[in-house]
């Protein structure tokens, strides 16, 4: 029985990380990080790709699993001079894109450096942009993006364990995306800042699944029951005088900046270089947008950090 193809490029990728090229002698093969992008469609790997293109990888949008194996023998092959590559690889590729799983097994089994970012979000986020740019999904044959959504979701659900870094975009603008995937996969030029982003939302509208701190913040005054308050947002002055009734949100403020204070350099000790810290609120319009905007303020008056502010549900229709 002849030796597969599959077989015979993982063969010669082994071969090439052992010995540099086919002489066995001089520099290694200079191949030393591969991202490959997945995700949903309309999750923003798009955006994602641009942000490695603008660090100076050789990048490649919608390309097949199976040649992702070819692109990574040609980089550790004699004379490549391809240091860092990016790849997007999704469910445009139909068929083929489910070998993807197999093909990564391969690569890791062959020692290739390659990370995998898996760009999420839910369905009502997809279906809303899809919307947005009218264009159609890549698994819409009948035309329903919902089920499409849910097909892919399928298809890709061995991906999303397999990543080296997931991140939900919902909520994130695209120079937001770009920030994160800065802040978590590239080389910083500038190792010593923290990035922080202060992202409210609503926890009636799911919950934050990035945070890497969260603060509840329910518990204050809600001016949602206020009918003259309900239609403005924590960026009006209205919204911030009714949450500190009382002094309640100075005398939060009190206790919650001293263990940020804490708690921050200890993440830039550990090597930390993005910090994404959650405020939810009930509908993620009022309480949690005032304290997110607050604490971005602070924490970018002291010049030591990287910071903005993101709010996920504020734009959301209000109900009742």
């Amino acid at each position: 029985m002849g030796v597969s193809r599959s077989a015979r490029i993982g063969d010669r990728l082994r071969r090439s990380r052992r010995t540099g090229h086919r002489g066995g002698a001089g520099p290694g093969p200079a191949l030393r990080d591969l991202v490959v992008i997945t995700g949903f469609s309309g999750a923003g790997k798009s955006t994602a790709l641009a942000a490695f293109e603008d660090e100076g990888y050789f990048c490649v949008d919608n390309l097949p699993p199976e040649m992702i194996r070819s692109l990574a023998e040609l980089f550790v092959h004699e004379g490549s001079k391809v240091e860092r590559a990016a790849v997007v690889t999704d469910a445009r590729g139909g068929a083929y894109f489910e070998s993807l799983s197999a093909v990564l097994e391969e690569l890791d089994r062959a020692e290739v450096s390659v990370r995998v970012l898996f760009l999420d979000a839910d369905e009502e986020t997809l279906i809303t942009r899809f919307k947005e740019t009218r264009r159609r999904h890549p698994l819409a044959a009948s035309g329903s993006v919902a089920a499409a959504i849910s097909e892919e979701g399928a298809l890709l659900e061995p991906l999303r364990e397999r990543a080296d870094l997931s991140i939900h975009t919902r909520g994130l603008s695209p120079g937001q995306l770009r920030r994160r995937i800065a802040g978590e996969l590239l080389e910083r030029r500038n190792p010593g800042n923290l990035a922080l982003t202060f992202t409210s939302f609503g926890f009636k509208h799911g919950p934050m699944r990035d945070a890497d701190l969260l603060f509840d913040v329910r518990f204050l005054p809600n001016p949602h029951y206020v009918s003259a308050l309900r239609p403005l947002t924590g960026h009006d002055p209205e919204i911030v005088q009714y949450v500190n009734r009382g002094e309640e949100l100075e005398r939060f403020y009190a206790r919650l900046e001293p263990l940020l204070d804490y708690l921050l350099p200890q993440y830039v000790h550990e090597g930390k270089s993005h910090l994404v810290i959650g405020i939810g609120c009930t509908g993620g319009r009022h309480r949690s947008v005032v304290i997110a905007e607050h604490l971005a303020a602070r924490y970018r008056e002291s010049g030591e950090y990287l910071v903005e502010a993101a709010h996920r549900d504020v734009e959301r229709p209000q109900r009742g």
